[in-house]
């Protein structure tokens, strides 16, 4: 345990409870020292730090908000003409930074297969500016910007990645740490770009309990909502979590941004994962 605890300092400045900081922490020590960091505008850059300083005990850089697999790429090519070629060169953002005002840099990256890490931490929404919707939050889910429920459904960015073709896209979350640091440490070892989308519950955008994080990170998997699984090379599709135990309704119920919902709701949220359950099951 020492390099988890040694590479993230204390001190940093997260929420109680915060359940991104605990994912971050065991992130990194899964990569080990010799990593350097890119970390956009996020509640991510926050526990980092201004520049110079860092809260992490590895580089850090911090580019602009759309800029993160572009940065990267650049990282990584200078780091290979200093002939340093097995520094790992991760990208540590948002799902604001990754599934909307990043993702062009992020296609480009994947058509490119630039040999780079990129950890989507995905709590569902622009929490660092007061929890409004992004292109990652779900069906019906209140937020600043959606008071009555976003009408949309969420981007399935996995399948999107998987789409073009990089060596491996998996979804992860803390509330299954072996099978979170399994994937860290497999991706750490392929050549080519890698993205990982870790869950991470937001306490207080998503209006959960500070002890609650990890349980609510777990339903979300067992309820089929996140489901857990890895492709690589586009096509092969591997579930690490192969059955549903709970229903939907489990999911929701401990969440404010899903308070008061009616039961038609809840069941067409029911019927939306089973349906996602049932396209992921035709791929394997």
């Amino acid at each position: 345990m020492g390099l988890m605890t040694d590479l993230l300092c204390s001190g940093h400045a997260a929420c109680p409870g915060c359940v991104e900081a605990l994912s971050l922490r065991h992130v990194l020590g899964a990569l080990g020292p010799d990593t350097v960091a890119v970390i956009p505008p996020s509640c991510l850059a926050i526990m980092a730090g201004p520049q110079p300083l860092s809260g992490l005990r590895i580089p850090v850089y911090q580019p602009a908000l759309a800029t993160s697999a572009a940065s990267a790429s650049g990282l990584r090519r200078a780091l290979d003409a200093l002939g340093k070629k097995d520094t790992q060169v991760v990208v540590f953002a948002g799902d604001g930074g990754t599934y909307d005002i990043g993702f062009q840099a992020l296609s480009s990256a994947a058509e490119r297969n630039e040999n780079i890490l990129y950890v989507c931490f995905d709590n569902e929404g622009y929490m660092n500016t007061g929890a409004q919707k992004s292109s990652s939050t779900p069906h019906f889910a209140r937020t600043g910007s959606t008071p009555a429920g976003k009408p949309t459904r969420k981007k399935n960015l996995t399948a999107i990645m998987a789409a073009h073709e990089i060596p491996y896209a998996a979804t992860a979350s803390s509330g299954f740490l072996p099978d979170l640091l399994r994937k860290v440490e497999k991706a750490r070892a392929i050549r080519g770009m890698r993205l990982i989308t870790l869950l991470v519950p937001c306490l207080d955008g998503w209006g959960v309990p500070e002890d609650q994080g990890i349980a609510l990170a777990r339903l979300a998997v067992q309820t089929g909502v996140f489901p857990l699984y890895e492709v690589e090379d586009g096509y092969r599709f591997t579930l690490n979590e192969p059955h549903k135990s709970r229903p939907v309704r489990d999911y929701l119920e401990g969440q404010r941004r899903y308070r008061e919902l009616d039961e038609g709701v809840v069941a067409t949220l029911q019927r939306e994962v089973d349906e996602g359950w049932a396209r992921l099951l035709a791929r394997l």
